[in-house]
């Protein structure tokens, strides 16, 4: 029974792998996937139902929405699998050195973490968006500085479980600096815990970075970004459902995609967690 359960685990990571590879491909690559050209008008063409030429419609200003879900893909996915990665590195590293040290850097660390805990995190972010201002990158900044915590809590809680270990005192007694010893022994043995978090925060981050560009402290236009797509359309809902039914469906498949591949990894690494 538990070797069918391992083996329908491993079956669904390639299965989901291959899909989140693909997302994430289509995103690279995304101005050589497009039909038409993403940023080229025509009035003539303005809001053009779903057919056989543009099959998700075209927006006001006649542009193909199918291809602009498509170069959309490169601001949404890729800055939110950067955003993870900064995250997830910081968070990780300053929960390291706090949970191997303690003393005054811990309290520090920890209650500047609870800080940002304490706090909503959308409303925090939307703060600090404000403050640095509109952009791409002011919101993967503004969302990086408030997400951290999450990842420095269970780096933090990790190392605290290891550090007493016997690998950790010998590495000790037989001179290894400390520098070496959190990079050589502590991280690598707490890897599994911060990837499952990552891969299962990857939908998150994606829906807080749509959430700013839709409230117009994202992604600018002209630039084809998923939340700001569907922030632009917002008003022809109703008469011209497409123009935001395409971007908001994008984001749907990319964020079931990855939740479904971060449930099956942490599935994975601890098995205890499938019923």
């Amino acid at each position: 029974m538990g070797r069918n359960v391992n083996r329908n685990i491993k079956i669904r990571i390639i299965v989901f792998t291959i899909l989140a590879l693909m997302l994430v491909l289509s995103a690279i690559f995304a101005d050589k996937l497009c039909p038409f050209d993403p940023y080229q008008q025509d009035l003539n063409l303005a809001y053009s139902a779903p057919g056989l030429s543009h099959i998700m419609g075209t927006d006001a200003y006649g542009r193909d929405m199918f291809s602009r879900v498509i170069m959309g893909s490169r601001a949404s996915i890729l800055s939110t699998l950067a955003l993870v990665g900064i995250i997830a590195g910081i968070g990780t590293l300053i929960g390291t050195i706090c949970g191997y040290f303690g003393g005054l850097i811990d309290s520090i660390m920890m209650r500047i973490s609870d800080l940002c805990l304490a706090f909503p995190g959308l409303v925090f972010a939307l703060a600090v968006a404000a403050i640095l201002g509109g952009g791409i990158l002011n919101a993967v900044l503004a969302l990086a500085v408030i997400s951290w915590p999450k990842y420095s809590r269970v780096a933090r809680s990790s190392t605290l479980s290891i550090k007493g270990t016997d690998f950790v005192q010998a590495a000790q007694v037989t001179g290894g600096s400390s520098v070496y010893i959190i990079f050589k022994h502590i991280i690598p043995n707490i890897a599994g815990p911060i990837l499952v978090t990552a891969m299962l925060d990857i939908g998150t981050m994606m829906m807080e970075l749509a959430g700013l560009s839709f409230l117009g402290l994202g992604a600018q236009p002209p630039i084809a970004e998923w939340g700001s797509m569907m922030s632009n359309g917002r008003s022809m809902l109703q008469t011209y459902p497409w123009v935001v039914l395409s971007p908001g469906i994008a984001i749907f498949i990319s964020v079931v995609v990855f939740n479904l591949l971060g449930d099956t990894i942490r599935d994975y690494i601890d098995p205890k967690m499938v019923d």
